[in-house]
């Protein structure tokens, strides 16, 4: 039941009261002999990504402090744990704890992530998409222990699983219909039940590898939290709390426990989930927030470890429902001790990892980041970081595949480059995801449709040197079942290496297999053929930047507005 239902059912229960024996009147010892709520203490997390270290540049940073690193993180965790009843903390999270990593843990398929948050203290996680990149079989063994398949125990140690349980509520196996790891957890404190649901995003398919959500069915995250909250109150669960990775954004001059203009799957989604629905941790958004959505407390706690959300519940002993909820992101600072069973852990790893993460593979004239330029009032445009990319993955195939321009997905670009000398390690954190880069044969009607999805979708491809076309700001916008019909790529202003595209011309064009698969929603490029995979995009990118060293930012000049270029 939600706070407010309680409030009026607790109305009409003392109306009940009052009509049958009358006015009493409660003395302050009366009162005082009531049992008191149980205090529950949440601390969560989201989107963690496998920083054990503390990030660097402006992911290091959040509400204008250094931010983040395991090592502070359990340091945090620990104190708040202090401060409140420990017996009384639930540590929770909300998915993409691992995936799109830096490679000290990416090296050893994110391990020591899990290794390190189980230590910390970590009790329930949902999965996020990013748990899937490797595949159902791989999160199973992220879980359950054992060594890689192909890789083995790259430290040389066993790997016994997560110390947390995974919590996958909407990610269902195709064939039997069963959900892939436990849709939800009952936790007991002090005699009273709290129940945590945990989900992905509906749209992971669209985000993740086709072999990542291989023989998978992912459902509605509202209708799948409505109907195992029922499940959880037929067992006699009242506090429900679901763990949700899928998030918004609020406006920029809201702070990090603020919810200012709110927008996002995550707003209509509180709104459809049931009354009896509490807490909503999310996350996917890489934002933080504190929201009150429809009755509900929901939450997020940024990304990379910079953030802790500390909730506090207070729970009815006769009832089981929580009677209040407030909640506070707080600042994960490095002006505290380490801590020294973390620090080891990271040690352990950095010397397994050895000298491959130090060693020079390029150099940058200047910072290159992947900020997008404002494109018509929106970030749609171009990145310096991404159309470097692009140019990268041409140069690894316009000699071997003939291909004549290339592709990158803003997602796809995690990390921004400083200047001066980059390690292998720095140009992984770039491009963390091992993809392979596929050249494939485009008709350019085709890349015309390609290009208006972006509008579809929310989401530019970065192009290379050699692609160039005009946008204008007033046509009109596809549709998800026919993005072609959008009118927003200024017919014949696309051109490649200078020249007009024919819409009944065929164009080797390199993506990557995320993109090829229809990753991101670009389904168009699932319509090409002659299909040829190449290297990883990871290898491709080393290689650029080791060829042309010194790299400087490119130019952002590839994709222009009308205002820019005036209709002829």
């Amino acid at each position: 039941m939600s706070i407010p239902g309680m409030r009026r059912a607790a109305a009409g229960l003392t109306a009940l009261v009052v009509a049958a024996l009358g006015a009493v009147a409660t003395t302050p010892e009366q009162a005082d002999a009531r049992p008191k709520p149980v205090d529950v203490t949440l601390l969560a997390l989201n989107d963690f990504h496998g920083n054990l270290e503390p990030p660097s540049g402006s992911s290091g940073t959040i509400a204008g402090q250094t931010a983040g690193g395991v090592e502070y993180l359990a340091t945090h965790l620990a104190e708040l744990r202090a401060a409140a009843k420990k017996k009384n903390t639930i540590t929770v999270a909300a998915g993409d704890l691992i995936g799109a990593s830096p490679l000290l843990s990416a090296a050893f398929h994110d391990e020591p992530t899990i290794e390190a948050l189980s230590m910390a203290g970590l009790d329930y996680a949902s999965v996020g998409n990013h748990e899937f990149d490797e595949g159902a079989n791989e999160l199973l063994r992220i879980q359950n222990g054992g060594c890689h398949p192909v890789d083995g125990c790259a430290d040389g140690t066993p790997y016994r699983g997560a110390g947390f349980k995974y919590l996958s509520a909407n990610a269902f196996k195709t064939a039997t219909g069963k959900p892939l790891l436990a849709p939800y957890a009952i936790h007991k404190v002090q005699g009273v039940k709290v129940g945590f649901i945990g989900m992905t995003l509906e749209g992971t398919p669209e985000i993740v590898s086709q072999q990542g959500v291989a023989g998978l069915t992912f459902s509605d995250e509202a209708d799948t939290a409505n109907r195992y909250a029922r499940e959880l109150r037929r067992k006699g669960v009242e506090a429900i709390v679901v763990l949700l990775h899928e998030g918004g954004t609020q406006a920029a001059t809201g702070g990090i426990n603020d919810c200012v203009g709110m927008t996002g799957p995550i707003v209509d989604i509180a709104n459809r989930m049931d009354p009896s629905i509490d807490v909503v941790v999310s996350g996917h958004t890489h934002q933080a927030y504190n929201c009150d959505i429809n009755g509900k407390l929901v939450t997020s706690a940024s990304s990379f470890g910079r953030l802790v959300t500390n909730i506090d519940l207070k729970i009815d002993r006769h009832s089981g429902d929580i009677v209040s909820a407030a909640a506070e992101n707080m600042v994960v600072t490095r002006d505290v001790a380490k801590d020294p069973k973390q620090t080891a852990l990271i040690n352990r790893y950095k010397t397994v990892l050895g000298p491959v993460a130090g060693r020079q593979v390029g150099e940058t004239t200047t910072a290159i980041t992947r900020s997008q330029e404002t494109l018509f009032g929106t970030t749609m445009g171009e990145s310096p970081l991404g159309n470097l990319i692009a140019d990268a993955q041409l140069a690894a195939t316009d000699d071997e595949q003939n291909a004549v321009a290339a592709f990158m997905n803003p997602g796809g670009v995690r990390a921004d480059l400083d200047a001066g000398p980059v390690t292998y390690e720095e140009a992984f954190t770039v491009q963390p995801f091992a993809n392979n880069l596929v050249t494939l044969d485009l008709t350019g009607a085709q890349l015309y449709c390609v290009l208006e999805q972006q509008f579809v979708t929310g989401r530019t491809l970065y192009p290379s040197s050699t692609v160039g076309y005009v946008v204008d700001p007033a046509g009109t916008t596809g549709t998800a079942a026919d993005p072609c019909a959008g009118t927003r790529v200024v017919r014949g202003s696309l051109t490649i290496g200078g020249t007009a595209v024919d819409t009944a011309a065929t164009y080797r064009v390199t993506v990557n297999n995320f993109l090829a698969g229809g990753g991101d929603g670009f389904s168009a490029l699932t319509g090409g053929t002659n299909l040829v995979t190449g290297q990883i995009d990871l290898d491709a990118f080393v290689a650029y930047l080791t060829a042309q060293s010194p790299v400087s930012a490119p130019t952002l000049d590839r994709i222009r507005t009308t205002a820019e270029v005036p209709a002829a």
